[in-house]
């Protein structure tokens, strides 16, 4: 990365780039401007997209930056790499695609955002969090694996392990959400039948287990379901492994019911995805976890 000062960044929308082990990296970064920042710096939620997508397609996916500019955090959106504009991946271990058959190290590409942006305006250091779909929410395993002194809390959506282990430095609070009835990435593991990438992915279970390990949390869940308010096909249920000490954390699993490959809450415009829940706001649950999470303790 360059010594040279980097340009400040004010509230809005921005474009970077970086160039990151000879590849030139692309990162979208929305700044509240409706808000006023808090004395301690932003909080800021990096947002990945998922496999054969990109950063924009992510903000017009999720409108986690939308919520961001209300309720006073920064959303960054990075791209992952491909052949094809459109068409990005993350090496997120056993996936996906481009990146991982060209070995890209994308937690280096992390790590140079990490080192970068705090350059360009006044970020939070203890309230640094990760979200993503699919392949992204794959990032966020590893980035929670891998960079667990750096990331308070994670919430992949729709995207299991893309290992078969994991060994965090330090516990990390970690809340999935993901669809009974995802073609793409199974609940229960296996090919999807609508699967592109044809992968054998580990199953929604594989990843509970090895967290809730990871993390001393409770072996035991709370389950609670919820009544559905909208009537779409779907319902919730939550199942919370609780934090067992101050040096555990908690594991929390949303089993959306009905659901598809989608982000809940919001309105899918493919099909083949299956069914959003309407029952579910995910951008506001994860925001809501994430606010009780910073690096050194739970509020």
């Amino acid at each position: 990365m360059s010594t040279t000062p980097l340009k400040p960044l004010t509230s809005g929308r921005h474009r970077l780039t970086l160039d990151v082990e000879d590849r030139e990296r692309e990162v979208w970064v929305f700044i509240p401007e409706q808000v006023e920042m808090p004395a301690s710096g932003w909080p800021v939620i990096f947002t990945f997209h998922g496999g054969l997508s990109n950063a924009p397609t992510m903000m017009r996916f999720c409108e986690l930056n939308e919520l961001g500019e209300t309720a006073g955090f920064v959303t960054v959106f990075p791209n992952g790499t491909g052949r094809l504009p459109s068409m990005k991946t993350w090496n997120a271990g056993m996936c996906c695609g481009y990146a991982q058959r060209e070995d890209v190290n994308d937690v280096h590409f992390v790590e140079e955002m990490l080192a970068d942006l705090p350059q360009r305006f006044p970020i939070d250091p203890t309230r640094v969090y990760a979200t993503g779909m699919s392949n992204g929410g794959m990032m966020c395993y590893l980035l929670a694996d891998k960079l667990s002194s750096r990331f308070a809390a994670v919430a992949p959506v729709g995207g299991t392990m893309g290992n078969d282990t994991c060994n965090p430095q330090r516990p990390v609070p970690l809340m999935h959400m993901h669809g009974t009835d995802d073609h793409f990435v199974r609940w229960e593991g296996g090919v999807g039948s609508r699967s592109k990438s044809k992968l054998d992915f580990h199953s929604v279970d594989h990843a509970m287990a090895n967290w809730v390990a990871a993390n001393h949390a409770s072996p035991q869940p709370t389950v609670e379901s919820f009544t559905p308010q909208v009537d779409d096909g779907t319902s919730i249920e939550r199942f919370t492994y609780a934090a067992t000490s101050e040096d555990s954390a908690e594991v929390i699993l949303w089993k959306i019911h009905g659901g598809g490959h989608t982000w809940p809450g919001k309105e899918s415009r493919l099909e083949m995805l299956g069914k959003t829940t309407q029952n579910l706001d995910a951008n506001q649950v994860i925001w809501d976890f994430f606010q009780q999470h910073r690096l050194g303790g739970s509020l």
